[in-house]
């Protein structure tokens, strides 16, 4: 979604630097990247509301191709 893509761009800076320099030393809270995290996916729904995407038409895309992966079709 071209509407979210600076956020993203955002969460991810900040989740790379939350994973490095807290997760990989042992601190798990994750609190730090939570409210840009919170816009992003806000900005993702908004997203697919106005194009008229449903989550469930995703997911059910997402399992057809897993299995036909795994079949070998």
């Amino acid at each position: 979604m071209e509407a979210c893509k600076e956020l993203r761009e955002k969460y991810e800076d900040c989740f790379n630097i939350w994973f490095s320099e807290k997760f990989l030393k042992g601190n798990n809270n994750d609190s730090m990247c939570a409210s840009l995290l919170k816009v992003y996916t806000e900005c993702v729904e908004k997203a697919m509301k106005e194009q008229q995407i449903e989550l469930k038409d995703v997911e059910l895309n997402y399992l057809e191709d897993d299995k036909k992966d795994e079949s070998g079709s």
